[in-house]
This record gives structure tokens, sequence and C-alpha cells, in this order.
């Protein structure tokens, strides 16, 4: 389980992976927070607009807490931390995350499942590296059943079935089936496989207990092809127009990088007369495969309960990422939940903490 101080991000080892690019690049060198490091952080964060990462870069790791600490002080977010060639370097965004990065909603009520990380496509932006040639690290249906079976006892609202694509999977009918029994089930998808046994396998899922949630990114093909792939999005369409012509729900969902570009997509949806049930427009996190996007901590996001082959994890943002890794062990599935409201509770308890250092008699 992640260590409870501070929730202090463990470091990750850059082997080959992305690497978190700042606008600012600042070397520590042996400066500590008692040596002259605080006048070069707000001397750097003067130099920045508020969104803006800073990376800082030294030998000492031990001033990792205190960093973190000052973050939380100054209401900044330290978002990556990663060791290179020896050295530790922390990344921060300067200020707090933009409004409305999540829905607020009770912790727990709805639960994720990464039923595997491989996917017929590789989009630039993909928050977990989901492509063709990633392992598939599946959950598998036995797990799966176990997890539906507990989750049933748990009273949750929704789960939420993704990858990768899960269509990839031979066994997709039977782990809807089975999350359906427990809840009503969204599964998100790209809509390019309904074909063959994938497609007899969709069409013997219960409608009303089945959502497909779609990926269409644009209102026409250039810029969800420029992510996607040439050809995806009209391979979309025909998907979105099949599941809806056998009964489906079907739920759109953009992934934007602006606010015109949301702004544009939400024309495209009332113009086909599709509801705000139905639609679903986020932007893009600075986590996996994204090169630019908004960097989210730990801290700007409400936990939904996350769980992959590797384990249990804060949000479904970061499911590969060691600083929303919440717990090795998944079950008792029950466990698992007590363990992210556990892990929410510290965050509350550190800002009331920093609270109090305000207060004046």
């Amino acid at each position: 389980m992640v260590p409870a101080h501070l929730g202090f991000l463990d470091a990750k080892t850059i082997l080959g992976g992305m690497r978190t690019n700042a606008n600012l690049e600042l070397d520590a060198g042996i400066k500590t927070f008692a040596s002259g490091l605080l006048p070069d952080l707000i001397a750097a964060l003067r130099r920045s607009r508020k969104g803006d990462l800073l990376a800082v870069i030294s030998g000492d790791p031990s001033i990792g807490p205190e960093l973190e600490a000052w973050c939380r002080f100054t209401r900044n977010s330290l978002v990556d931390i990663a060791i290179e060639q020896g050295r530790t370097r922390w990344v921060l965004r300067y200020g707090e995350a933009p409004a409305n990065v999540g829905e607020e909603r009770p912790v727990g009520s709805r639960l994720w499942l990464y039923t595997n990380f491989d996917c017929n496509l590789s989009c630039d932006y993909c928050c977990v590296r989901s492509s063709p040639k990633a392992p598939r690290r599946a959950l598998g249906i036995e797990r799966v059943r176990r997890i539906a079976v507990e989750a049933a006892e748990l009273g949750l609202s929704e789960i939420f079935v993704t990858g990768g694509e899960p269509f990839m999977l031979p066994d997709i009918g039977e782990i809807l089936a089975a999350c359906a029994a427990a809840a009503p089930v969204t599964v998100l998808t790209n809509g390019m496989l309904f074909a063959g046994r994938r497609l007899e396998a969709l069409r013997s899922l219960r409608r009303e207990r089945v959502t497909l949630q779609i990926s269409l990114d644009s209102p026409t093909p250039e810029r969800h092809d420029s992510h996607r792939g040439k050809g995806t999005w009209a391979r979309a369409w025909k998907g979105i127009e099949l599941a809806r012509a056998d009964g489906f729900r079907v739920r759109l969902a953009a992934t934007v990088s602006t606010d015109a570009e949301a702004e544009e997509f939400r024309s495209f949806l009332d113009a086909h007369r599709v509801g705000e049930e139905n639609r679903v427009i986020r932007r893009i996190a600075l986590r996996g495969s994204a090169a630019q996007g908004i960097a989210l901590a730990r801290a700007d996001l409400v936990p939904e309960v996350t769980i992959t082959a590797e384990g249990v994890f804060w949000h479904p943002v970061g499911a590969e990422d060691t600083d929303l890794l919440v717990s090795r062990e998944i079950f008792p599935l029950a466990e698992s939940f007590a363990a992210v409201r556990r892990a929410f509770d510290r965050e509350h308890e550190h800002q009331r903490q920093l609270a109090r250092i305000f207060n004046c008699a």
C-alpha cells in the first residue's frame, strides 16, 4: 500500500518511458530548503503562468518530502517523480487543477475495471499507453466473476469496463454479462470491433443493463483521425450506428485539447440530438502517452476505485502509475474500497492540517 506519510509519491525509474515535459527546469544542485532552494522556487514560479510545469532536479532525494509539503502549503501540485541517471526529477504544476476535471460523487459508488491493456489502436494521448504492442495484462474471467459477486454486496451504482479495447478479449461477452448481473455496466470502446463472434457476444447482452461509451473526438474525421489513425472516425461512427440499431444506449465520449474543441463538439451533439446524459467531454490528461494536456496529481482527483491485474488504483486516468496505486491486493473487494476511502481521508487530513496553520486565535 502507498505509505501514509503525506502521500509522498514513489519515485519511478525512467527506462525508455514517457518523460513529463516541463516549461522550466530548475537544477537545485546541492541546495535544500534550508540552504537557498526556496528563493529559487519562488523566482521560477514568478516566471511561469498558472498551469505551467516546473521540473526540480537534485541529487539529494531527501528534499522530496519537503518539496511535497511546500506544494501542499502553496496549493501547487506535485504531479510526477522520476529517477534519471541517479538524480531525482520532481515535476510540479503551478497552481491548482483547472475547474471541472472530474465530477463530485460518493467515494466507492462506482467501480472501474481494466479488463486488458492491449488495443487495436495507438492513440497518442492514451492515459495508460494502450496499443497493439502493449501486454494484455488481463484481469481474466475468474477474477471478474469474483469481483462481480462481491461488488453486488457493496451496492454499487455502476461498473465501468475499459481497457485497452475490451472487445479484443474473446470472453468479453462473459465478462460483461457477469458485471451486468451485479450492477448496470458501461463499457468504454472505440466501437470498431463489432463483428463476428464479438458482435454475437454483444447482441447476447441485456440492453437495459449495458451502455456502450464509444469514443468520437471531433465532429469530422480530421482531428479524430490525427490522434487515433486514418479512417478511425468513419469506423467509430459505423460502430455507433450499429449499436444504436441493435437497441443499445450509446454514450459519445470526446477527448479534447481546448475549450473551443469542447464547444464545437457540444454543437455537433446538439445537432444530432444527443442528450446531456449521453455525452462525455473530457480534456487530455498528461499521463501515459500524452505529450501535452492537464497535469493531474492525486489530490486533484476524487477517487474512483479502479482495478487492474496489478492491483487497486485511485482513479482510472492513472491506472498504471505508482502515485495512484492504493493496494496490490484486490480481494476482498470490500477491503479494496475501504483502502481507497482511507487514502481519501488522509488527503483531507492534510488539507485540514494546512488550514490550522492559518488559525489566528
